[in-house]
């Protein structure tokens, strides 16, 4: 299994950022997908996840109607839109996958992260 996440850069306050995790390794079609994010000197949290099917998502309640999770077993890749963007959003982001679907961060595989950063 080897995920890599793209798609981070510098945005300003109010924008918007579509970050991909595509997994290039072995496929994984019953795994949950989450997103978590690390921001300086702060533990890595919980932004969003996605059940094998897509079905099911769930949310940090700090990101909830402004990130929108999404996954496309074809293609291997699950997606996070981020609109409305704050300087609080700024964090390394990485893409997770395990069986289950849930909030805890202790994922079976994860990505290297890509660095979003939100100007003010």
């Amino acid at each position: 299994v080897q995920l890599q996440a793209s798609g981070g850069g510098l945005v300003q306050a109010g924008g918007s950022l579509r970050l991909s995790c595509a997994n290039s390794g072995r496929t994984l079609p019953n795994y949950a997908m989450g997103w978590f994010r690390q921001a300086p000197g702060k533990e890595r949290e919980f932004v969003a996840a996605i059940t094998w099917n897509g079905r099911s998502t769930i949310y940090a309640d700090s990101v909830k109607g402004r990130f929108t999770i999404s996954r496309d077993n074809a293609e291997n890749t699950v997606y996070l839109q981020m609109n409305s963007l704050k300087p609080e959003d700024t964090a390394v982001y990485y893409c997770a996958a395990d069986l289950y679907f849930r909030r805890q961060n202790d994922y079976a595989y994860w990505g290297q992260g890509t660095l979003v950063t939100v100007s003010s």
